[in-house]
């Protein structure tokens, strides 16, 4: 019995670290940027790149652990696929935001910002909305497919390609994760969220979650009948 307690609280740490960690970088290269540069489309290429490079990083080191989720919408979709038993997605979803908020923090202490601020960046409209729901349905599309395909080796570079490039065509930048943007609310810089703003992302992102959901499925029923 302690054994499988052991394991899976080994998991738990692996998504709390990850989660943090891939915020720390999106808020840290988001202040980094902004310092180097007044121009914003080149600090949104630095904080794409520092994003994308992390977040492939993260995934090969720790999908071996725990799997790699590091998002509620990827952990939602493992449940209502039966990958997952609800108290273990609860568990994952708890610390995924805890470690969102914690990587925020440091991201901000590193920079010698407040350690706890909330941003006042509203980013809400139909258009950005749209862009989550797309941006989070592509990122569960390329992870389910990948793995029907039994090419989980690929999904570190596929998912960061999609999240580097979701960053450019989306017009919300693509949060994509409900954990990453309960994290950026507390960082009032280039990639922080407004508070109002929050709720409204993470109903587009578990729209999209779901989906992307019912999108992998039609594409496991099309391979199975070969038509």
């Amino acid at each position: 019995m302690a054994r499988p307690a052991a394991r899976f609280l080994f998991r738990a740490v692996a998504e709390f670290a990850g989660t943090a960690v891939l915020v720390c970088v999106v808020v840290g290269s988001g202040i980094m940027a902004t310092n180097l540069t007044e121009d914003k489309g080149v600090a949104l290429i630095i904080n794409t790149f520092s994003t994308i490079f992390a977040l492939a990083l993260i995934i090969l080191i720790l999908a071996p652990i725990s799997g790699a989720h590091f998002n509620p919408a990827v952990s939602l979709v493992q449940l209502i696929s039966r990958a997952q038993r609800p108290v273990e997605t609860a568990a994952y979803v708890v610390v995924q935001v805890a470690g969102a908020i914690v990587g925020a923090i440091v991201a901000n202490v590193m920079f010698d910002q407040p350690a706890v601020q909330f941003s006042t960046s509203e980013r809400v409209s139909p258009g950005m909305l749209l862009g989550e729901v797309i941006a989070t349905a592509g990122l569960i599309v390329v992870i389910g497919v990948l793995i029907q395909r039994k090419q989980d080796a690929l999904i570190p570079v596929a998912v960061a390609a999609w999240i580097g490039s979701a960053y450019f065509f989306a017009a919300s930048t693509s949060f994509a994760n409900p954990a990453v943007t309960i994290g950026r609310l507390f960082s009032n810089t280039f990639a922080g969220i407004a508070p109002v703003s929050v709720a409204p992302y993470i109903g587009a992102q578990l729209v999209g979650a779901v989906l992307g959901f019912l999108i992998v499925k039609a594409v496991a029923r099309y391979r199975v009948n070969g038509s």
